[in-house]
């Protein structure tokens, strides 16, 4: 038994308490046909999913940190994944060389992270950017094997993205059950 001074939150799981109902669930189920939508599916799903875990939250609670000495946080993984988007979609596939959203230091979208409601809302509207822009490359770009500019197939980008946000809704399961106990989905 770790034994810690901390008080944590009564852990809780059930349909009863899943971040939305399965009736009223936004994510598609599949099966998705032909390996562009199974691909833009999962990606779409998994955008939806960090918007699952972190609803509900304030900014004290997005910028907790999970674990000295690691800077990760909810509103951290915002602002990381809002950077992937902006590196992959608009630098590796289209080339325009747009800079970091956050600085040039390592960890830079993770260090920031404070708890301040204006940070919050700024990072929200920068990832949503970044989504809308990389929804816009799709509708423009039929072929997966369509290459961008640094030469990384779209295919490759789209399986990259998906395990990308897999990996970090994994970290967003652990830190949401940190601060109110909520898991699932």
């Amino acid at each position: 038994m770790t034994e810690t001074n901390e008080t944590l939150p009564e852990r809780s799981f059930g349909w009863w308490d899943m971040w939305v109902g399965p009736d009223d669930d936004p994510r598609e189920d599949g099966p998705f046909v032909g390996e562009r939508a199974t691909l833009v599916g999962y990606l779409r799903n998994y955008r939806i999913t960090l918007q699952l875990k972190t609803s509900g939250l304030d900014a004290e609670q997005l910028a907790r940190r999970s674990v000295p000495p690691s800077t990760m946080s909810l509103l951290g993984l915002i602002r990381h994944l809002g950077q992937v988007e902006r590196d992959w979609f608009r630098n590796r596939l289209a080339g325009e060389g747009a800079p970091q959203l956050y600085g040039d230091e390592p960890d830079a979208d993770f260090n920031d992270a404070a708890a301040d409601p204006a940070l919050v809302e700024e990072a929200w509207q920068k990832w949503r950017d970044e989504v809308a822009y990389g929804d816009a490359y799709l509708e423009q770009v039929s072929d997966l094997g369509h290459t961008g500019v640094k030469g990384d197939p779209l295919r490759d980008v789209l399986v990259h993205l998906i395990e990308e946000y897999a990996r970090h809704i994994g970290h967003a399961d652990l830190l949401r059950e940190r601060i109110d106990g909520r898991v699932g989905q």
